[in-house]
């Protein structure tokens, strides 16, 4: 007799706020973020560990010691190192937010805009990359487009708790936004008619990532002011969306430094 298969548990989703491994929670706390609970592997040596839990507990957070099997169960990066930190929700920012802090440090806006991003990888890449270029914020669609969940966290090695992020219900409309308020548009596709070279970057500036699969929606395509071009030398045609945000981000810095 055949025994019926149970549906497949839908996939859990992977909550905001969770922290896992040492270098996100330190960054937390460098960052003075609101740590509320700190679970441990139950008999860890490891003095950098144990040092860490102890700022963490200084700095008002509940630290409990659990099984390293309840880690893992826990885990969605699979690479907790031991620890992991449920803290504050991390809060969004608004459009205006953001260029408020490139008109404090007396810069020109530099923006990421990243339409339906899936893989938490590439966002925490992308965070990571726009964090040292120097970037003032990112802006993500609450629809289709990963949050600022743990894995992307643990890909931004810290870069999120730093880089503002904004979470816009219509990603066309914050462009509409930023356009009344000066800032060009610049997309990113293989088939664009301008060099990436040739962009003038030094001016405010909103560079848009698409997804993976697809890359820039149509719209979105369509409301771009310039579709930029990186140059391609091998045999493979395409570059990973955290790659080409890195390349376009670090071009700009190039051009703002010269």
């Amino acid at each position: 007799m055949n025994e019926k298969r149970r549906p497949a548990a839908p996939p859990q989703e992977e909550p905001e706020g969770q922290l896992e491994g040492r270098n996100a929670l330190q960054e937390a706390l460098k960052s003075g973020r609101t740590i509320d609970k700190v679970f441990i592997a139950d008999g860890q040596t490891d003095r950098g560990l144990q040092r860490l839990a102890a700022l963490a507990k200084e700095a008002g957070a509940v630290v409990v010691p659990v099984d390293r099997r309840k880690l893992d169960a826990m885990s969605f990066t699979h690479a907790h190192q031991g620890i992991i930190a449920q803290a504050a929700a991390r809060d969004y920012c608004s459009i205006d937010e953001i260029l408020a802090e490139a008109e404090s440090r007396g810069e020109a806006p530099l923006l990421v805009l990243c339409d339906d991003l899936s893989d938490p990888h590439n966002l925490g890449a992308i965070m990571r990359s726009a964090e040292c270029a120097g970037a003032h914020g990112i802006i993500i669609p609450k629809r289709r487009c990963v949050g600022l969940t743990a894995t992307v966290a643990k890909a931004s090695a810290g870069a999120v708790e730093y880089m503002k992020v904004a979470r816009v219900a219509n990603l066309n409309s914050a462009i509409a936004e930023l356009k009344e308020k000066g800032v060009w548009i610049f997309g990113t596709a293989a088939e664009g008619s301008v060099p990436m070279y040739r962009a003038d970057l030094r001016g405010p500036a909103a560079i848009v990532i698409g997804n993976e699969g697809d890359g820039i929606s149509p719209l979105v395509r369509k409301n771009c002011d310039m579709l930029l071009s990186i140059p391609m030398r091998g045999r493979i045609s395409s570059l990973n969306a955290s790659a080409a945000a890195s390349i376009l981000l670090y071009e700009a810095l190039r051009q703002r430094m010269a």
